[in-house]
């Protein structure tokens, strides 16, 4: 029994001393929450760690747990309280703190900037948790392996999709698929061309993300505050649209209505745009080129021909030069 409440009292003496309020160098206030064996982060490492920001009333600012994942960067030294590196490097992998960073510094010289809920004298609250520390190159192969995953399970997705409908398509040497629906032998866009274009956007599981068409955004109760439902313009060129549109738009003439099965590579990237539109992802374009309005045609400035070089020419010699010359000699 002695032995048991003597343990209790050395755990009780041991946990203030672990969660001791301290400053760093630069006068942030930090309390470090959980203490692992974990070698301590350095300056170059890459850090994967979870952050919450919160007001001294606990309203929370931002929270990578709501986001769904976690923050990733680069260790470097620190500039000032406000970018935490110094409170990093006192921690390590699976390691926790609480950062408070007085409010009235991070506004300080432009305090008209400070949001109403923010009030002087008060901080925000920062809990962070250190889930990876990795060098660079460990980063790198993890992303490398990572992205070589996601490209893998993107075509596998595609081709089911595809052999799940049945669909006869055409492939470009890019990768585009595309199936045209309603050929036309009318006038292809060229570049510089003015293109209006209906479309309905979808992912491969048939969630509609974008529309130019009213009854298709009200059929997928797709909301878009103030949209004007009509055909888009699009500029042959540009570069404007993802690289997909014009590639497919291009094979297409006024009047054609088509699928287009864009390749990430061709649409959104390894970046795609949250929340519907994940990284890697194929995405399904029902599009309908309404009408191709000739650009102007842009007439390249003439060369510049450099002048002919003249051919040397001989002084004449004269009959009394001549006789003068031979005296001379």
């Amino acid at each position: 029994m002695k032995k048991a409440c003597l343990s209790f009292v050395l755990a009780a003496l041991a946990l203030p001393v672990l969660a001791q309020t301290q400053r760093t160098a630069k006068g942030a206030e930090y309390t470090i929450v959980t203490k692992n064996n974990a070698p301590r982060i350095k300056e170059g490492d890459i850090i994967t760690f979870q952050v919450e920001q919160l007001t001294d009333k606990d309203s929370v600012l931002f929270s990578t747990y709501k986001a769904g994942r976690p923050v990733q960067t680069q260790v470097r030294a620190s500039q000032s309280m406000m970018d935490l590196m110094d409170v990093f490097t006192l921690l390590g992998a699976k390691d926790s703190a609480i950062v408070k960073l007085p409010v009235d510094s991070i506004f300080k010289g432009h305090e008209d900037a400070m949001p109403p809920f923010l009030k002087k004298g008060t901080n925000i609250i920062t809990r962070l948790k250190i889930e990876k520390v990795q060098s660079m190159a460990e980063a790198m192969a993890e992303k490398e392996a990572e992205m070589a995953k996601l490209k893998d399970a993107e075509t596998s997705a595609a081709n089911k999709y595809i052999a799940d409908n049945k669909l006869a398509v055409t492939t470009t040497p890019s990768g585009l698929k595309y199936i045209i629906k309603t050929p036309s032998a009318k006038l292809k866009p060229k570049a510089g061309d003015t293109m209006l274009v209906n479309y309905v956007g979808r992912t491969l599981d048939g969630q509609v993300f974008d529309s130019s068409i009213e009854a298709e955004a009200k059929k997928a109760n797709l909301q878009q505050p103030g949209r004007t439902y009509e055909p888009i313009e699009v500029v042959q060129g540009e570069g404007r649209v993802i690289k997909g549109w014009e590639e497919g738009l291009a094979l297409l003439g006024e009047g054609s209505k088509a699928t287009l099965i864009i390749p990430s590579a061709l649409g959104y990237g390894e970046r795609g745009s949250p929340p519907v539109i994940m990284p890697y992802s194929t995405l399904l374009f029902d599009v309908e080129l309404v009408k191709v309005k000739p650009g102007k045609k842009v007439i390249p400035p003439p060369v510049k021909k450099a002048p002919a070089k003249k051919a040397p020419v001989r002084k004449k010699t004269t009959a009394k030069k001549a006789a003068t010359s031979k005296k001379a000699n």
